[in-house]
């Protein structure tokens, strides 16, 4: 007896242990046909990737009772009592197959289930049913029937890509399953044996549902089917949720679900803007645009936005635009005068705009030009800043060290540069560096944000963000600075002369702050603003980099931009948060009020980038100019003053025009009273 106890034991062991590892197998199989799924921060479905079969498979964990009982009157009615098969059924199969009997066994949900993981659904042969009896046995004994029903609904395929009752009850009904009526149901169930030709968009659908529910027993309205009409619409509509958007491609690659910090609603709201807006700037040119918009405290990405609609074959609507690098205008002034507060520039400096001869690292000249190629002359930083002129912010820039403000980009901020950084030089003051829209959005944080730098938030896994967002949390520049910045970004009336009293840069609240740039030739308009409780960036221009035609960083950009604001203030995100500026003084001169810090040195801070000044004011000292002999040279002064040419006298006033007579090297020398200027030139 000893030997036929064990050699039982042993085979019930290893029928045990078979039945494991085949039922471990078809959970494998089931979890790997549910689609990819992207969910928003209020767990709405942005976006289902198809599975490996190509269907939509949007998985729930449970399905109404009343389905399951209607479904097993017509499948399956001796579920809850057989061990997975049903040996009746396969008998009568058997029969039928040698001709023995008329009747065909039919297969229980245990066999359907085995038949839809094992992906046999038309290849009937003895070897395949073997198996899917084997994997029947093996979920009926590892799995409760409650969650065998479950995995079933969810594999069932039901036509037109839709696999599983909760992604066919939305696209042929547009309702969730426990929301469906009889009707609706008894139209499901009587397409599952032939889903292709029977499913609610067919026309044979409405036939198949009134003779199912005569078999079974149960009165329907037939005014209450679903039209095969409505049905195939509803369809169209559904499927729209396969496509991933060209922002979010990445995302949906790692995990099964993946919840993300995105606002749906906001999203699509959003898109719908950018889409109208930039129909109407594509009469100015521009057919691209970009927007992301960041939620505060935590940075996290509220919307994203890298193409007005990837859906259409227009040029430029595939790339996503958020991820491509671009010339960032003035959006880099902030910055530059931040670094310039903490080496004593205030708001109430003076900084005169004027021309300026500087020299590069390679020795060349460079003459900068202001936005409107005017020059204003003596001006505060406050009101440079505001209306975003370009020689004050190059003075500043100068003062704090090109070397010391690349260093502050790439080491604080940790900007890793498209290109050599050493090649902007000056140049980072007239907008040249580039970046992405979601680069320089990223940045910005800093200053709602109070001079803390932290990471974007995507994911709201903060472990499977940092896949995508390297981690970042500290504190980069001291709180007094980034008041006076944000007094500066949010002072409105200032920057009229600029952007005029009535533009697309007002909004009806008062606690937010931005900054609008324009790169080279009207290519790339920008703006960046912010309250403290959200940051909008909006870039608009052209993907393959063309210009538009005079489209600004307030009239391309700040269409959308406010727009976006006005979407942003009427959401919950907007708590109305008004701007820190406890570590600002008042400062009162000559009827006027200007912004520093309690311990200034006013007077000090007030003329500390204050030239010398200089007699001389054209040409520059080491200028060259092409020698003509019909051509002058204009020498000119503020004051009247002696003119001297290589130390002789040619003249008296505050303007001469010198004709060189030769090519050579000459020593231009203005005079008045005991005060001298002497620059050197060349004629070539």
């Amino acid at each position: 007896m000893k030997p036929i106890i064990k050699t039982v034991f042993i085979i019930l062991a290893i029928s045990t242990l078979s039945t494991y590892f085949i039922n471990k197998d078809a959970i494998q199989r089931y979890e790997n046909l549910s689609s990819n799924k992207l969910i928003d921060r209020h767990n709405e479905i942005i976006s289902l990737k198809p599975n490996p079969k190509g269907y939509i498979a949007h998985y729930e964990s449970e399905y109404p009772q009343h389905f399951k009982d209607l479904l097993l009157q017509k499948e399956d009615k001796y579920f809850y009592y057989h061990p997975g098969v049903n040996p009746i059924s396969i008998l009568n199969d058997l029969l039928g197959r040698i001709g023995l009997s008329q009747r065909h066994g039919s297969s229980t949900i245990h066999q359907q289930l085995a038949k839809n993981l094992l992906s046999n659904e038309n290849e009937r042969d003895i070897k395949n049913k073997i198996l899917e009896l084997a994997y029947a046995i093996s979920i009926n004994i590892w799995n409760s029937k409650q969650k065998t029903l479950d995995m079933y609904l969810n594999s069932a395929y039901f036509g037109n890509q839709l696999q599983g009752l909760n992604s066919a009850s939305r696209g042929y009904f547009d309702l969730s399953p426990n929301m469906m009526t009889d009707e609706q149901n008894l139209q499901l169930i009587s397409s599952l044996n032939s889903p292709t030709t029977d499913n609610p968009s067919e026309d044979n659908n409405i036939k198949k549902t009134i003779s199912l529910s005569a078999n079974l027993k149960i009165n329907i309205n037939q005014s209450r089917l679903t039209s095969t009409q409505t049905a195939s619409q509803n369809i169209i509509k559904y499927k729209e949720i396969k496509n991933i958007p060209l922002e979010l491609e990445k995302y949906i690659q790692a995990e099964k679900e993946t919840a993300l910090t995105i606002d749906k609603d906001i999203d699509n709201k959003i898109k719908e803007s950018i889409k109208r807006n930039i129909e109407l700037l594509e009469t100015q040119k521009a057919k691209n645009a970009a927007v992301i918009v960041i939620s505060f405290p935590n940075n996290e990405i509220i919307s994203m936005t890298g193409s007005p609609d990837p859906t259409l074959q227009k040029e430029g609507y595939q790339i996503n635009m958020l991820e491509k690098p671009r010339q960032i205008g003035s959006t880099i002034k902030p910055f530059i005068y931040l670094k310039g507060f903490e080496k004593d520039v205030r708001p109430y400096t003076i900084l005169e705009d004027k021309e300026y001869k500087f020299t590069l690292a390679d020795n060349s000249p460079f003459y900068p030009k202001n936005y409107d190629y005017q020059y204003h002359g003596n001006i505060t930083a406050h009101y440079a800043l505001s209306n975003s002129i370009n020689v004050p912010a190059l003075l500043v820039l100068n003062h704090v060290g090109v070397e010391e403000f690349e260093r502050f980009l790439e080491d604080d901020l940790a900007f890793e540069p498209h290109q050599n950084i050493k090649q902007y030089q000056l140049g980072i003051a007239m907008g040249t560096l580039e970046m992405t829209p979601k680069e320089l959005a990223h940045i910005f944080t800093i200053f709602p944000k109070s001079g803390e730098y932290q990471n974007l938030a995507i994911i709201k896994d903060q472990n499977k963000n940092q896949r995508f967002e390297k981690p970042i949390n500290q504190q980069i520049a001291d709180i007094k600075y980034i008041q006076l910045i944000n007094k500066i970004l949010s002072d409105r009336k200032t920057g009229i002369d600029q952007f005029s009293a009535s533009s697309s840069l007002n909004l009806p609240i008062k606690n937010y702050a931005l900054k609008t740039g324009t790169s080279h030739d009207y290519t790339d308009s920008w703006i960046v603003g912010y309250t403290p409780d959200f940051l909008v960036a909006v870039w608009v221009g052209n993907a393959d980099a063309s210009e538009t035609e005079g489209l600004s960083g307030q009239k391309g950009a700040g269409i959308i931009w406010n727009e976006i604001m006005q979407i942003m203030i009427n959401s919950p995100y907007h708590k109305n948060t008004p701007f820190d500026f406890s570590y600002i003084k008042e400062f009162y001169q000559d009827g006027t009020i200007s912004y520093g810090l309690p311990d200034d040195e006013y007077e000090k801070n007030k003329y500390l980038l204050k030239e010398s000044e200089k007699l001389i004011t054209w040409p520059q000292n080491g200028d060259i100019f092409k020698y003509d002999p019909e051509s002058s040279i204009a020498l000119k002064s503020e004051q009247e003053v002696d003119w001297y040419i290589n130390d002789k006298f040619i003249s008296h006033g505050n303007r001469y025009l010198f004709k060189a007579e030769k090519k050579d090297r000459y020593k231009i020398t203005a005079s008045l009273d005991d005060e001298s200027d002497t620059i050197f030139i060349t004629v070539d």
